[in-house]
């Protein structure tokens, strides 16, 4: 009997390596002959972190891997002072970027996630039967969103990740200090974002409105998109040098930033905070990639 059990329990241990053999198999093809990686050199990312900006463009792989922007090193204020936006934005406090990173052009799409499903590190999700290609991919619950990240830094060797909460904000400020990127003329709102007023009830391709000053997509509006840090009801306490704030945070919840086609303006300013539970799968919820660049 007990030769048996030990026999089942080889056949179990054998079939669990065989298992997970095949997936990173899988992974490997497709990284190998489907997805084109080309990572930039140790000097290619400090030639590009030496000149920031809208032109300072990568993308690491032809298929499946985000358009990157480098984004300029600086100080900003994050949050709302006394006076605008609510509770949760304050205390407004300056915070400094110190590190080059770099922030996805635009929101992941479908285009994207889909080369992660095809080769088995992502879940097949649902556009809701609104099309895939470029438009935001939605529907995937923070730890998806994570999975997604977690590959694309397995396939290129290159720190992939999710966007703290501070550098978002900074992202999305682009060294405005306005309600939106732009300024604070709502009529204008409509050249920028997918909002309640233009969406149609529905996300849209993105990179069809107006970038901001850094070169980045629909940093308002089209969908919110899933942060790397823990829900706090207030900045009291918060780090100021744009890391995630993990200590004494929520962490069934996450932070998400820029509202949505479904939202009223206010709810697309740049300061505006808002949360969801890591296992919740939204119409109007997706996610922006950041990538750590070499100092």
């Amino acid at each position: 009997m007990q030769r048996a059990v030990g026999v089942m329990m080889l056949f179990i241990i054998a079939g669990l390596v065989a298992y997970i053999n095949q997936a990173w198999l899988q992974e490997q093809y497709h990284r190998q002959f489907t997805m084109g990686i080309k990572v930039l050199t140790a000097a290619e990312e400090m030639e590009k972190a030496a000149k920031p900006g809208p032109k300072a463009t990568f993308k690491e792989c032809a298929h499946g891997c985000p358009t990157m922007v480098v984004v300029p090193t600086g100080t900003f204020k994050m949050g709302s002072p006394e006076g605008q936006g609510v509770d949760d934005e304050r205390p407004q406090r300056d915070v400094t970027i110190a590190r080059p990173f770099a922030v996805g052009r635009t929101e992941v799409t479908f285009a994207e996630w889909d080369m992660c499903v095809k080769a088995g590190a992502c879940a097949k999700i649902s556009d809701n039967g609104w099309g895939r290609n470029d438009r935001p991919a939605i529907l995937m619950s923070w730890w998806e969103a994570k999975q997604y990240v977690d590959w694309l830094k397995r396939m290129t060797g290159k720190d992939y990740r999710l966007l703290t909460e501070a550098e978002w904000e900074y992202a999305a400020r682009a060294g405005s200090t306005t309600h939106w990127s732009f300024g604070d003329e709502e009529k204008q709102l409509g050249e920028h974002a997918w909002f309640s007023s233009n969406s149609q009830s529905r996300t849209q391709p993105v990179a069809r409105k107006k970038p901001n000053a850094f070169g980045l997509f629909d940093m308002h509006g089209n969908v919110w998109e899933w942060t790397a840090d823990p829900w706090h009801d207030s900045y009291q306490g918060a780090p100021t040098d744009g890391m995630a704030w993990i200590e004494g945070g929520d962490a069934s919840r996450r932070v998400v930033r820029g509202g949505s086609w479904y939202d009223n303006p206010d709810f697309l300013r740049s300061a505006l905070r808002d949360r969801s539970t890591t296992d919740v799968r939204s119409r109007n919820l997706g996610f922006r990639v950041g990538r750590t660049l070499t100092p």
